[in-house]
């Protein structure tokens, strides 16, 4: 991928410039809703800590998959999170294009309890990222059913981004 400019002349990842396409804007990172940070380097590593579909600093919607918010909702939620997650590495490293690849996503679905399709849902990020960020986008993968997440939310995504 390479670089494109804005209105203004400045230059545009392109990564950025694919979320842009996608209609996707790169939010501000999270501020932490408990004693830990958004996200971590450690060598080559960005660790994000989990990431809640945040909008405009709120949840777009609070309960359980499968009791009260459904699969698809919550597969759009997972997609929110993971760009949540982006915002978070580029607020470390500076420029979403030095991500070489997506090492592991890890998901964790609020689920009622007879759901049972926590894959489903998680792959909204796992989607949004192959979208964004093409090969270096796939990656390894958990998708765990929970009894309840931070803030009643039903989704949460933390990720590994490897980058130069």
């Amino acid at each position: 991928m390479s670089a494109s400019t804005t209105p203004e002349g400045s230059a545009v990842s392109a990564v950025e410039a694919r979320l842009q396409e996608l209609g996707i804007t790169l939010p501000a990172v999270a501020a932490p809703v408990a004693a830990y940070v958004p996200a971590v380097i450690s060598g080559s590593h960005v660790y994000t800590s989990g990431q809640l579909p945040f909008v405009e600093g709120k949840l777009p919607a609070a309960g359980k998959v499968g009791a009260g918010v459904s699969a698809e909702d919550a597969k759009e939620y997972a997609a929110l999170c993971a760009v949540n997650a982006l915002a978070a590495v580029k607020a470390q490293i500076g420029d979403l294009d030095r991500i070489t690849r997506i090492v592991k996503v890890v998901g964790f679905v609020a689920s009622a309890p007879d759901f049972t399709g926590q894959p489903g849902v998680i792959n909204g990020a796992s989607e949004l990222l192959g979208k964004v960020l093409g090969d270096a986008g796939v990656h390894a993968r958990s998708a765990v059913g929970v009894a309840v997440l931070p803030l009643d939310s039903p989704v949460e995504v933390e990720l590994i981004a490897e980058f130069q």
